[in-house]
């Protein structure tokens, strides 16, 4: 007989709560994850003597409510240092803008009284569409076949919330919702500063320049996550984010979990076509009555499960899934305090000067070359807490676009030049923090793949595009968590509603498993 009801791959976020929540539910859970620590890619690591990165993301802006509440993150040791982090758009001239409260809700700073008022009520319409779409990102979305048991109910309620926001508001949201954010910040817009961090937001973690279709939604997408308990704001958990890896699992093993951790598994054993337990590294088998897999979805049918066990078009799916990475993760140690020409250190700082400046750094990432003028987002985890750095030096945590997954002038020479054009830049907005730096530790796309396992280097194990999300998440047809393979199911960011540590996928996944009485 097996010994766990369930078995869930992979100890991230994700994998933590979906198991958290089974667990509750009366189920025996166990966890199975690669790593020495649990937790994915929030988990810090010490990158040079003394100094510790925050992981591979270093601030919070999704964490979903409720998986906050029902796992009792607080009451398992999870805090903030900041809450409602402000952002300053960075100026190489010191004439930077602040963007205070959630989603900029306060601008401080020299700008015209006429960009101020354009600003509001464009925030307050952006929040506005967020809201609508924010509901959705806590259901299970609707699967296009007859008899799929879609929740009809809930997705007309949610509609109609949007219908309401107002004719004038409803129909900008229609208009709006697909279009590019470059237009938009340029329809409304004057301050290149503002308009810079706007489309940088807009397009991080993903391969598109503001000028591509459908990044607005993107925008709508961050601003309808959640951190430290409201929404459209950005927080710094106590310890790095790490911390809410920490927290969650502790709270899943006070739940009753069983978490191992060091136990790669290498293979998903079928019977008669139905999962039935894994195979991990070294040979041992373990059964269960119901496989969940907190991992990617490439990863998880083309490496676990095996093409040869699945239907030919479903695989060139799986194969075709876009997962492109343009985002790389800088470390720096310094051994000083970088003043970036008086800004607030304790603030995110973002290096963005206009909105064209962010679609020139991704136009060289279509053709596999590095941008000779890198965009940024900037956290200084050591200038909100002791422990990342040695007393008097700092750390720097930086996510830099756009990197190449597959460069032409291959990986070794690509990384080198992304670290030059980007200490240069850094140089620029911080006169003398060249002569900081103790150590510099930047992944490209593809040392993030290597590292954490995330394909193609895409942080949400498959691009959060318009085509892949919702229903469409990962592909057509697979979108309610279970899998063509019986017995099967996905909890991973690959799932809707996609990426950020929030936890909500895998939330989502064990709901769905609960309702149909799998295991």
């Amino acid at each position: 007989m097996p010994s766990f009801d369930l078995i869930v791959i992979g100890g991230g976020t994700n994998g933590l709560a979906a198991a958290h929540r089974l667990q509750k539910s009366g189920r025996k859970v166990l966890v199975l994850d690669s790593a020495t620590t649990p937790g994915g890619t929030a988990v810090a690591s010490e990158f040079a003597p003394g100094y510790r990165s925050p992981g591979l993301a270093h601030v919070a802006n999704m964490i979903d409510p409720r998986v906050a509440s029902g796992m009792a993150l607080d009451r398992h040791g999870l805090a903030f240092v900041a809450e409602n982090l402000a952002s300053t758009a960075v100026s190489a001239t010191g004439d930077h803008l602040v963007l205070e409260g959630a989603a900029g809700a306060v601008l401080k700073g020299t700008i015209s009284e006429a960009d101020r008022k354009a600003w509001a009520e464009l925030r307050r319409q952006l929040l506005a569409f967020a809201g609508g779409l924010q509901p959705f990102k806590a259901m299970t979305p609707p699967r296009l076949s007859r008899g799929a048991d879609n929740p009809m109910l809930t997705l007309a309620r949610h509609a109609l919330g949007i219908r309401m926001m107002g004719k004038a508001d409803f129909r900008e949201f229609l208009r709006m919702i697909l279009i590019n954010v470059y237009d938009v910040l340029n329809d409304e817009l004057e301050d290149p500063r503002l308009k810079g961090l706007l489309a940088f937001d807009a397009t991080l973690g993903s391969w598109l320049g503001p000028r591509s279709p459908n990044t607005l939604i993107q925008l709508l997408n961050r601003y309808a996550g959640e951190a430290s308990g409201q929404r459209a704001a950005l927080a710094l958990p106590k310890g790095g984010m790490g911390a809410v890896a920490a927290a969650m699992l502790r709270a899943a093993e006070a739940a009753g979990v069983n978490v191992r951790s060091q136990a790669r598994v290498e293979g998903i054993i079928l019977e008669d076509g139905r999962a039935k337990g894994v195979r991990l590294a070294g040979g041992e088998e373990i059964r269960a009555g119901c496989i969940v897999s907190a991992i990617g979805p490439k990863q998880t049918f083309l490496d676990l499960v095996g093409p040869r066990q699945l239907d030919t078009g479903f695989v060139n799916q799986i194969r075709n899934l876009k997962s492109r990475g343009a985002a790389a993760k800088l470390h720096l140690a310094l051994t000083g305090t970088p003043d970036f020409r008086g800004a607030d250190l304790r603030t995110r700082l973002v290096i963005a000067p206009s909105e064209a400046a962010v679609e020139l750094a991704y136009n060289p990432v279509k053709y596999g070359e590095v941008p000779a003028h890198p965009v940024m987002e900037i956290i200084l985890p050591s200038a909100h807490e002791p422990g990342f750095a040695p007393a008097g030096g700092h750390v720097l945590s930086a996510i830099v676009q756009y990197a190449p997954y597959a460069p032409k002038a291959g990986k070794d020479a690509a990384r080198a030049e992304m670290l030059e054009n980007t200490l240069s830049v850094l140089e620029t907005h911080a006169p003398g923090i060249r002569g900081l730096v103790a150590h510099a530790e930047l992944l490209m796309p593809y040392d993030i793949e290597a590292r954490y396992g995330l394909a193609g280097g895409n942080w949400h194990h498959g691009e959060l595009s318009v085509e892949q999300m919702l229903f469409l998440r990962p592909v057509a047809g697979m979108a309610q968590y279970q899998t063509p393979v019986e017995g099967l199911w996905l909890a991973s960011a690959g799932a809707h509603p996609g990426g950020g540590i929030s936890g909500a996928p895998g939330w989502n996944a064990a709901e769905r498993i609960i309702k149909g009485g799998a295991a």
